[in-house]
């Protein structure tokens, strides 16, 4: 299995490089080749296996390079026991007749990039073992919340590695802010912005190919990498999960091997979604994938229209991880629709960065009518969905997950879709609790640690240990630049002039 890039198909690398790498070097995002395809049979056989199992094989499908004693290194340090606060790593519980949350959130950081960014180090530092040994890698992050604390996690003094992070200043939960800056280990650094996420992420992109950053890096042994999910490594462990949550339906009884069901995920970057997507390609029978968004509705009037506009009111609401206006992910679904068609690809990329939008030709936005349905849900709604939830199935669910659980409602009603649907579940509730306390009925209070007592004496479910300690915890980094001194902000960090 080779991988190639969006934006020129005559690259051709292992899958050690293109994680090792990132991204590629004229901008493009990594994928395989081929998709491949499960084979006949081959669900019943998963059905049987362990979380860790399915992960092992399925990523075997992807990654041709690693061997099997090095995939089984980076599968079971990840998944070790311990880790994650369920035995099945990505539980399903149903909500109700139709609909079952897939909990994603259940490793250290309490958000789904733990699926993900648990993997990842290992699969880089086993990837850049085999293509760069005599490098140190430097991983850069942009965050709108979850990401950036489950990569400093994941890669926390792992050996020859670097990590930095950057985050929108107003743009994350307290909660969140907390996790990050007081984040322990000597290879880590955490710097806020004067921006929102888009920002951030627009700044690291254009760091991974500035050539004077590049030079001094070079000089100093140093390289960089990605934990976003434009990282081909981060993508693939998402995929896992779709798939497994297909054998759990049918191993609870919910859905017989070979029945369709609807995905519903919220999402902002189009990573998470399209994983499902990936899962779907590879023969998991999917009847609708259904794409949730927050006030920052770019992709849901995308998939209505053809037309990606990013030319619009930003909104920082109470599902901080979704407010994006740039879907990079949305680039590889793109590239797939069109026919691998770099050229297209280049147009529409190219179009987005001088004018801030492009629109599809009608037989691409055909495909994905297809497949995908969208819808948004503001903060309002949010908050009423997570009160409605809670009353009618007792069950909490966070901000982000409230949005994908409204989208997937209002479309089932609209619709009369009775198809059995797996909703992502993406967060703690205690993340959020601010908004989770109001939307509850619960008292309100100033201190975000008298509020996760709060929550817990409402609702009666327990707070994680990993979020409720860290009351105890100093800020460790205070930093906060303007956007586009995001280049010195990281050769500082580094300690280079």
């Amino acid at each position: 299995m080779f991988y190639t890039s969006t934006r020129d198909t005559s690259i051709k690398v292992s899958s050690s490089e293109a994680i090792a790498k990132g991204i590629s070097a004229e901008g493009g995002l990594f994928v395989p080749e081929a998709i491949p395809l499960l084979a006949p049979g081959q669900i019943d056989g998963l059905c049987a296996m362990s979380y860790i199992e399915r992960a092992k094989n399925i990523l075997a499908m992807y990654l041709t390079d690693f061997s099997q004693q090095e995939l089984d290194y980076c599968v079971n340090g990840a998944y070790a026991p311990g880790k994650f606060s369920s035995e099945k790593v990505a539980q399903l519980k149903k909500l109700n007749d139709k609909a079952s949350v897939l909990e994603l959130w259940r490793g250290p950081t309490c958000a789904f990039k733990d699926m993900a960014l648990q993997l990842l180090p290992y699969l880089l530092t086993t990837a850049a073992g085999k293509t760069v040994k005599d490098k140190t890698v430097v991983i850069l992050v942009a965050t709108s919340g979850d990401t950036g604390k489950a990569a400093l996690e994941g890669f926390k003094d792992v050996e020859k590695t670097k990590i930095m992070v950057f985050f929108p200043n107003d743009g994350v939960s307290p909660m969140q802010k907390l996790q990050m800056t007081t984040q322990e280990g000597e290879n880590v650094a955490v710097c806020a912005i004067n921006g929102n996420f888009d920002d951030a992420q627009s700044g690291v992109k254009a760091i991974f190919t500035d050539e004077k950053v590049l030079k001094k890096l070079e000089e100093n042994g140093l390289m960089f990498s990605s934990a976003n999910s434009i990282n081909w490594g981060r993508l693939v462990p998402q995929i896992v999960y779709y798939i497994s949550a297909y054998c759990e339906m049918i191993n609870s009884g919910e859905i017989k091997n070979g029945d369709k069901i609807n995905i519903a995920v919220p999402t902002g970057n189009f990573g998470n979604i399209l994983a499902a997507y990936y899962a779907m390609r590879m023969g998991i029978p999917v009847n609708r994938l259904i794409c949730a968004s927050n006030a920052n509705n770019v992709l849901t009037d995308f998939i209505e229209t053809g037309i990606y506009d990013k030319n619009r009111k930003f909104y920082t609401t109470a599902s901080p991880s979704m407010d994006i206006l740039i879907s990079s992910n949305l680039e590889r679904l793109l590239f797939e629709l069109c026919g691998r068609d770099d050229g297209k690809i280049n147009e529409w990329m190219a179009a987005l960065k001088s004018e801030g939008k492009y629109s599809v030709d009608a037989e691409i936005l055909k495909k994905i009518k297809e497949v995908f349905v969208g819808g948004c849900c503001d903060d309002t709604l949010t908050a009423q969905t997570i009160g409605k939830v809670f009353k009618e199935e007792n069950y909490l669910c966070d901000t982000h997950t409230a949005v994908g659980v409204r989208v997937y409602e209002e479309y089932a009603d609209k619709t009369g879709d009775e198809t059995k649907t797996v909703i992502a579940s993406t967060a703690n509730p205690y993340k959020f609790a601010k908004a989770v306390l109001s939307a509850v009925g619960g008292s309100e209070c100033d201190d975000e640690f008298e509020r996760l007592d709060i929550l817990r004496q409402t609702t009666g479910e327990e707070c994680p240990v990993q979020l409720s300690s860290l009351k105890t915890k100093s800020v460790r980094f205070s930093k906060c630049c303007e956007k586009d001194e995001m280049s010195n902000a990281v050769l500082s960090m580094l300690g280079i002039e």
